[in-house]
């Protein structure tokens, strides 16, 4: 390319120069701008310089000057994102069990991009030091763009929904019965996704886990269920549903101990009422929930600081849960 030519992405050059290589505790001098330009066949010259900086905070960058010993050094000392909110982001990328290893890599390395070089050092740091599981599944990102297509076009979509098996693979349950439902919204609960939808078979919302869709597709027909997802309470559906496995809902009273009532704020929310015992070591909770496995075993690991006061058939169930896993000890 021409050195004329070249010449006219001088200010392209200079704002790339300072975006990765700069930051509150990193410069650039004159003379650093003046050899990076020329590495790119770009003639500058040290006074114009002054006024390109210049013009590059008028355009809306924040760079400053400062003087170290004989020299002026520039930086950059704010952008779009400080270091603390991207290792914020990658450590909710890296955490994620919905996001794989490689699209983890991809993600990261993007976000570095936001970064001076010498930030982008740290965000690595992070993710050598964290290590979690990850989901397998690359085709996910594909499964969630087609749901929110489906979503925005409001139409139906169907799928085969699967199960691990011991071979490790994902396999149709149902012996490959494929469903129809109506896309209504997509929510996070326990580092997955899951679509909530109105199953017209049923005639009921339900929640399915994204992750263990197979061959899904969009339909031409109109989604279904508008009367019932208008009522639904997405923030309470998921407090009432642990680990979004369903089960019949019911009202719950439970009595906990006093050092209990954190728990109770972040499983339910701080909305609920907390009646004070006359004891003045325990409190009153009144919960609706979703009876399930998960559920009891959820009390369970709270141990003797909470109990189920009523109704008697759950209580019963919880024994019954009890039971069987003393049973399975006994020999």
């Amino acid at each position: 390319m021409a050195k004329s030519s070249n010449q006219k992405l001088k200010m392209i050059y200079l704002m790339d120069k300072f975006l990765r290589d700069t930051d509150e505790e990193h410069g650039i001098t004159i003379s650093d701008m003046v050899e990076y330009l020329a590495s790119h066949d770009i003639k500058a010259e040290r006074k114009s310089l002054y006024d390109d900086v210049e013009c590059l905070n008028t355009y809306g960058m924040d760079i400053i000057k400062e003087k170290v010993g004989r020299d002026t050094y520039y930086k950059l000392v704010s952008r779009d994102f400080e270091l603390a909110e991207l290792k914020l982001l990658v450590d909710s990328v890296q955490s994620s069990k919905f996001i794989t290893a490689n699209k983890t890599r991809e993600l990261i390395k993007k976000l570095e991009s936001l970064s001076s070089s010498h930030q982008a050092v740290e965000l690595q740091r992070q993710v050598h030091v964290i290590n979690r599981v990850k989901n397998p599944n690359e085709k996910i990102y594909l499964t969630v763009d087609m749901l929110h297509e489906a979503i925005h076009k409001q139409v139906q979509v169907q799928f085969q929904y699967a199960a691990w098996n011991l071979r490790k693979e994902l396999v149709p349950k149902h012996d490959g019965k494929t469903y129809s439902v109506s896309p209504w919204a997509l929510t996070w609960d326990d580092e997955n996704y899951y679509l909530i939808g109105y199953d017209e078979d049923d005639e009921k919302i339900k929640h399915f886990r994204v992750d263990k869709f197979l061959k899904l597709s969009i339909t031409d027909k109109e989604r279904h269920g508008k009367e019932l997802f208008n009522k639904f309470d997405l923030a309470a559906y998921s407090k009432k549903t642990f680990g979004m496995f369903g089960g019949d809902e019911q009202s719950v009273k439970l009595k906990a101990t006093n050092d209990k009532v954190g728990v109770m704020i972040d499983r339910f929310g701080s909305d609920i009422m907390i009646i004070p015992d006359k004891d003045g070591k325990h409190f009153t909770v009144n919960v609706d929930v979703a009876i399930s496995d998960q559920f009891i075993g959820w009390l369970v690991g709270l141990g003797s600081g909470v109990q189920i006061v009523y109704p008697q058939d759950v209580r019963d169930k919880v024994k019954e849960n009890l039971q069987k896993i003393i049973g399975l000890y006994d020999n």
